[in-house]
Order: structure tokens, then sequence, then C-alpha cells
């Protein structure tokens, strides 16, 4: 059985998570107007992750005997001035989900609830795994200015990226 602070920080998190995707989303809208392709692709893959990671905190939640609560989700941004300014936007957002999640393993020491440290472990290390890959795109855009050859290139290799499911 899960205690009363977890269930409830689980779910912000998983709220959170679902938050995410929904932003993903908006931004792979944008990029496919802006027709940056490959770059759609890779948040459309980003959009999918989030739901995989949201539904894995679903799943545990109910595993464990506690209650999902889901809760509205805030209209995500939808416009950005160019594709540097999109990751760095997930640069930031990417940053902060990691608080969340470092705040929720503090939660479950204290609670000192052992399963759900153990779950979180693996929220960790895909952060640390999210947030090194956006950077490496950030600094990879910003090399080239976010434009010209460079930005084909890179749009380019954003589209053989593939959704590989955690759940």
């Amino acid at each position: 059985m899960i205690s009363n602070i977890l269930e409830k920080e689980l779910n912000k998190q998983l709220n959170a998570e679902l938050y995410s995707a929904y932003l993903y989303l908006s931004m792979a809208a944008y990029l496919a107007q802006s027709n940056l392709n490959g770059f759609s692709n890779w948040m459309s893959i980003q959009f999918q992750e989030e739901q995989a990671h949201a539904m894995k905190l679903f799943k545990y939640i109910l595993a464990r005997g506690g209650k999902v609560s889901l809760e509205k989700i805030e209209k995500p941004k939808h416009e950005w001035k160019d594709i540097i300014d999109v990751f760095e936007h997930v640069h930031k957002h990417e940053r902060g989900i990691t608080s969340l999640i470092n705040g929720l393993v503090d939660t479950a020491i204290n609670e000192k609830d052992h399963a759900t440290v153990t779950l979180l472990q693996w929220y960790v290390t895909e952060q640390v795994e999210e947030e090194a890959n956006v950077a490496d795109l950030l600094t990879q855009l910003k090399l080239i200015d976010g434009k010209g050859a460079g930005l084909f290139m890179l749009d380019r290799e954003a589209k053989q990226r593939v959704f590989t499911s955690i759940v």
C-alpha cells in the first residue's frame, strides 16, 4: 500500500508527464508548420515517450493500491521565435522535470518506501538521458545558428528517430 503523501506526489508527477506530452505535441505541430518535419518527428517521439512515462506511473499507482487523480492539463505554448528557441524551451522544461523527479525521490526516501525509490531510479536515469540529448541538439543548433545546410542535415537526422516502448 502506498502512503497518501506519495500517492498525491506520484499523481502530480503523472500529470506533469501528461503536460510534457502535450507540450511536445504542440512543438511537433509548430515544427511541422515550419517545414521542419524531421524535428517534428523528434518531438512526436518525445510526445510518445512522455505518454509512456505517464502510463508507467499510472500503472504503478494502481498496482500499489493507490488512486489515480487526473487533473486539467494546462494549454502549452504553441509559437516560438525559431528552432533554437524551441530547444532552449525543451532544455529548460526537462531540467524542471528533473527537479520534480528528484523531489519525488526525496519524498519516497522520507516515507521509507523502497519500492517507489526503486521505480523512481528509472526516472532519474531517464532524465539524465533526456537532458543530455536535448543539450547536444541545442549545442549543434547553436553551432549552425539554427540555419542553412546544417539545419537541413540535423532535420534529416531527426527524422530517423523512432519510438521504443517502455511500458
